[in-house]
């Protein structure tokens, strides 16, 4: 997209939102680069270059917009969309792993030469991944700046910073203000009450539109008691994370996903938000989503009356997979009292002060050594879950950011008791494929059928090729057909 350069002028002369993120507007003659919606008044034509990431501005010596604060855009949708390499190193990027193991951990995890990584990325994204990762750290270090009253030397070494030379430096460079600057700054126009001690607030931005009804209601609907719950309007739940472990809290606005984090380790605070974003799929682009299954004019009629639908994720993959065994062919009802059970004998207990929450999920080590007489499950099905967690525990099955989704794919089936349903979604909910399907599921083809789509798997497979990459997406403007309470906001 940035290398199109009368589009992207287009886009930043019509202020166009739908891009942010996508690419960003370096002015060489202020040296500043911009969201393409940044309020300002457009610069010539001639004094624009477009880049790619943030990174890449900051690497070729632009500075962040304090108007439109391009830091805070959402993510480019690409590098959920896509399985490539790059598209993974961006995902692990965005989970932290170059600050926790450096680029040669970022290479091992993918499989490719550090030099083969830096060249790739440099390439697509005009910055390496130590450049991406520094960027990241100054967005979270702003976060941590605005929000939190933590000291200074805290919030260095909380956002990745090796030191407080370095971070002073970031902070100065990227945001042309030193940080007690912007701290002075945001607390001389802040209005609104400050968040409770150790909770950190913060907005995830996301494109318009956005449909939250399939999405909380999604959440809500299968939430596992003890792990999850819908509390005072939002979506709470626990999370485990590198340092420690954190509740999350979840709420949908107009513009934006208000999000309140309480960590024990506020290092967590860039793997946590990266989870929520891709729990809610909030770097997707609806529109492009939207347009491409407007095509059939069966599914047309769903995708106007409630646009900008996302697939609900996952905050843990290893997670959703043993979940996605629990609720083989029974109902949402009978998973849910499954799940809870596994994580009241097994997982790590919590404190919430503000709600009910009080476990964490249990980890596939955890799980590992349980005694399969213990599951109130058909022996098929232990035997399923066992053999589940023993490949996530030992390694020989990945199901992180990094995993390649055909590969991915290939093992699941593999193992017994997997077929096409569990792991297609899989593939849809914890691997973030945008084009997974799942024809054989009894909500779609029942869906299918009341619009005049065909239902059998095969006939709907074929017909479903017109929405490609976007089939997951189509999946859920089929099962919203349904009354059941996944499709409903709770109250």
């Amino acid at each position: 997209m940035h290398t199109d350069t009368e589009r992207c002028v287009r886009a930043v002369q019509s202020k166009d939102a739908r891009f942010d993120g996508v690419f960003f507007t370096a002015v060489r003659t202020t040296r500043i680069y911009c969201r393409p919606s940044c309020p300002a008044r457009p610069p010539k034509p001639e004094n624009m270059e477009f880049h790619p990431t943030a990174a890449s501005c900051q690497r070729a010596g632009f500075r962040a917009c304090k108007r439109c604060r391009p830091d805070t855009s959402p993510g480019a949708p690409q590098w959920n969309a896509r399985a490539d390499a790059v598209a993974r190193a961006v995902r692990l990027i965005q989970d932290g792993v170059v600050d926790r193991e450096g680029v040669p951990g970022l290479a091992v995890r993918l499989g490719y030469s550090t030099r083969q990584i830096e060249r790739q990325l440099l390439a697509e994204l005009g910055a390496g991944p130590l450049a991406l990762a520094r960027a990241q750290r100054a967005q979270t270090a702003r976060v941590l700046i605005e929000t939190t009253p933590l000291p200074m030397a805290e919030i260095a070494f909380a956002s990745g910073f090796a030191s407080i030379r370095t971070f002073n430096d970031t902070v100065r460079e990227v945001f042309a203000l030193a940080p007690g600057e912007l701290r002075a700054r945001v607390n001389g126009s802040r209005t609104a009450a400050p968040a409770a001690p150790g909770t950190i607030t913060v907005r995830l931005p996301f494109r318009a539109p956005l449909n939250p009804s399939n999405l909380f209601g999604h959440l809500a609907a299968t939430a596992v008691p003890g792990v999850e719950e819908w509390r005072d309007g939002a979506y709470r739940r626990t999370l485990s994370l590198p340092y420690g472990h954190g509740i999350v809290a979840l709420a949908p606005r107009p513009d934006h996903v208000l999000c309140r984090i309480s960590l024990t380790d506020p290092r967590d605070l860039t793997h946590a938000i990266s989870r929520c974003r891709r729990l809610l799929d909030l770097d997707a682009d609806p529109v492009a989503v939207d347009d491409q299954l407007r095509t059939d004019p069966l599914l047309a009629p769903l995708v106007d009356a409630a646009p900008g639908r996302r697939v609900p994720r996952t905050v843990d993959a290893a997670e959703f997979a043993v979940r996605a065994v629990l609720g083989q062919q029974v109902s949402t009802a009978a998973a849910r009292t499954h799940a809870a059970r596994l994580v009241t004998a097994h997982g790590v207990p919590v404190e919430d002060p503000e709600g009910g929450l009080t476990h964490l999920f249990p980890t596939p080590e955890a799980l590992a050594g349980l005694d399969p007489e213990s599951l109130a499950l058909p022996r098929s099905r232990r035997t399923t879950l066992l053999t589940l967690v023993t490949a996530l525990a030992d390694g020989g099955l990945a199901l992180g950011p990094e995993s390649d989704w055909t590969e991915a794919r290939a093992r699941l089936l593999a193992l017994p008791g997997f077929g096409p349903w569990t792991t297609e979604v899989i593939a849809m909910r914890a691997l973030g494929d945008p084009d997974a399907f799942l024809p054989g599921d009894l909500g779609v083809r029942r869906a299918a059928q009341g619009l005049g789509l065909p239902a059998t798997p095969a006939a709907l497979t074929a017909r479903a090729a017109h929405w490609r990459p976007w089939r997951a997406y189509a999946v859920q403007y089929l099962w919203a057909t349904d009354s059941h309470p996944i499709n409903h906001l709770p109250a």
